[in-house]
């Protein structure tokens, strides 16, 4: 009996049957997920601001919680360079179509929304946004309360992204929270780490001449007010003091947060916690040493 012939075109033809159903199934199902992928990379981002900010309880705070908090929130999106507000009208100039949209990051992928930062780059994030997205907290006066900034800059093994909160003297560390990063599990990675973030709260930024006053000592040379590195990752401590000086410096947030003092009649000398400040050493657990070394407009925005 004679064996049936083959049929190549039919075996090709089921094939790519079979490739082009299982495509549409799985574009399909990433398309469904995207809306839920996009809600929860919103509500961990806000989480993290609240973090930041000492507004949240990982034991009992729920997503609705975080929503109904982060309410308190001005959404503002700043020339970095001028330290103003961009209002609505200055927006669409810039070719910003949604202040809640707006994200720095990938601007800084947009030549025409970012500049090369060159030899000039002690964070090594390449290149800065022109403008940055930060959150406002007010009071009943409407004048800010707490003022959530995002930082950023590279670590051990990649970009560290995060978000620092000063008190209404911009000067006064409130918080710090980091979200993502690339951090050697168990060494770098303990920035995370509730200890490690709480020895920020109360440094201070600035010196009484306004230059940045604080970052990442080495671990076990503790010096006042700066916060001691974490033993055994010292490019990862290093890489922190880094973004914080930078973001804190010209480069970064300062001219805003210049004018903001400026319009609450405040100066570095004058801010109710400045003569007040923290003179304990602030130090870490040690471990192997097992990483490598080395006039503001008004403008109004709620985060939809």
């Amino acid at each position: 009996m004679s064996k049936p012939k083959s049929n190549n075109a039919k075996t090709i033809s089921v094939a790519l049957t079979l490739c082009l159903v299982c495509s549409v199934l799985v574009s399909a199902v990433a398309v469904g997920l995207k809306p839920a992928q996009v809600e929860n990379a919103r509500l961990d981002r806000n989480k993290n601001i609240l973090v930041a900010a000492d507004m949240y309880n990982a034991e009992s705070d729920t997503a609705e919680d975080v929503a109904e908090r982060f309410k308190d929130f001005d959404v503002e999106i700043i020339d970095l360079n001028k330290g103003t507000y961009l209002d609505d009208s200055a927006l669409a100039d810039a070719g910003i179509p949604d202040r809640n949209a707006y994200d720095a990051s990938q601007a800084t992928k947009n030549q025409a929304l970012s500049e090369d930062l060159g030899d000039n780059d002690p964070a090594g994030i390449g290149r800065k946004p022109k403008y940055a997205k930060v959150y406002v907290k007010k009071d009943d006066a409407g004048k800010p309360e707490v003022v959530v900034l995002p930082i950023q800059g590279y670590g051990l093994w990649g970009t560290i992204y995060g978000f620092l909160t000063l008190e209404s003297d911009m000067n006064t560390i409130k918080g710090i929270s980091f979200y993502e990063h690339k951090e050697t599990p168990g060494l770098g990675a303990r920035i995370e780490e509730p200890q490690w973030r709480a020895k920020w709260t109360g440094i201070h930024s600035y010196d009484e001449n306004g230059n940045v006053a604080t970052g990442v000592t080495k671990a076990g040379a503790p010096k006042e007010n700066w916060v001691d590195g974490i033993s055994g990752a010292t490019l990862t401590s290093r890489g922190v003091s880094n973004m914080i000086q930078f973001w804190l410096g010209d480069q970064g947030y300062k001219p805003y947060l210049d004018m903001l003092r400026k319009e609450s009649g405040q100066t570095i000398e004058n801010t109710d916690t400045q003569a007040n400040q923290s003179t304990q050493s602030k130090t870490s657990t040690a471990q192997p040493n097992t990483e490598l070394a080395a006039t503001l407009p008004v403008a109004n925005g709620k985060e939809a």
